[in-house]
């Protein structure tokens, strides 16, 4: 089997399980949704976020036992190093928006090997979009083509940014972010790290920053952004680590150069930024 057709095989088979999945959420809701607290009150779980990732996580390993998973909720395997092929998986990637709205939540997956993005899938489930793609061969909504993005200044650009950032934090001095939220056109906040870059691949949204996201939240956005040519670092511009916790700027090369060359100048005037994110 060639590489390519692996790949293809690989996309076919979570693309049916996503699609599975987001069909049992969306039953789901009709019945009541037993929630659970995690951190905070505002950090939660639910018993589908279970379900759901463990409905992934038997496909995946029945059908790929040699393949590796790091999950949200604790399902998967204990993951040290990038080699092989692992998957970065989200049950539920906006769970207060499932509990409270029933909209803007989404299912994501990312496959990677040895570090290197290969098939990503980000299903807005009440929306019924899915995002998706294969290495080398674009990024899709449903089955239209998404463009290259457009490369935009931040005073033309809605960026998607959450009000933490712009107020007193232990992460970032809120002064660095301040000009940036308005200097933009508009800022949005929904709610789901995942949707917010899909919104981006599809040129909804033109950037995304946040100072705190896990693996699974960014695994597959992260695959559709480059192939739509946008750009995703740490929001100092450093690289991101696909294992750890990270602060995350993507955004069209043009936006992230202004973005990040802002920061860095901020940081050099004295203001902080923690590093790493942990």
């Amino acid at each position: 089997m060639g590489e390519q057709h692996y790949w293809l095989q690989v996309h076919e088979k979570a693309k049916q399980w996503i699609q599975e999945a987001a069909q049992l959420l969306k039953e789901s809701l009709k019945e009541q949704i037993d929630v659970e607290f995690k951190s905070s009150y505002d950090d939660l779980v639910t018993n589908m976020d279970r379900k759901i990732e463990q409905y992934l996580i038997e496909r995946i390993h029945e059908h790929y036992p040699d393949h590796r998973i790091v999950s949200e909720e604790g399902f998967g395997d204990e993951v040290s190093s990038l080699d092989g092929i692992i998957w970065l998986l989200d049950p539920i990637d906006g769970t207060m928006n499932f509990v409270h709205q029933q909209r803007h939540f989404a299912i994501s997956i990312g496959v990677y090997e040895n570090g290197v993005g290969r098939v990503g899938l980000i299903k807005d489930v009440m929306a019924d979009d899915l995002y998706h793609c294969i290495k080398g061969e674009g990024a899709y909504i449903n089955d239209k083509r998404l463009p290259q993005l457009e490369n935009k200044k931040l005073n033309e650009s809605i960026i998607a940014i959450n009000a933490t950032w712009v107020n007193d934090n232990k992460r970032i001095d809120p002064e660095i972010m301040r000009p940036i939220a308005r200097k933009s056109r508009g800022t949005r906040s929904y709610g789901s790290a995942a949707i917010e870059l899909a919104y981006i691949a599809a040129g909804t949204l033109d950037a995304y920053f946040t100072m705190r996201l896990s693996p699974w939240d960014y695994g597959a956005g992260l695959i559709l952004i480059e192939e739509v040519g946008g750009k995703a670092t740490r929001v100092d511009g450093a690289p991101i680590d696909l294992l750890k916790q990270n602060s995350l700027l993507v955004a069209n090369p043009g936006i992230h150069q202004e973005i990040t060359q802002h920061i860095k100048a901020e940081i050099a005037e004295g203001k902080f930024i923690e590093k790493p994110v942990d």
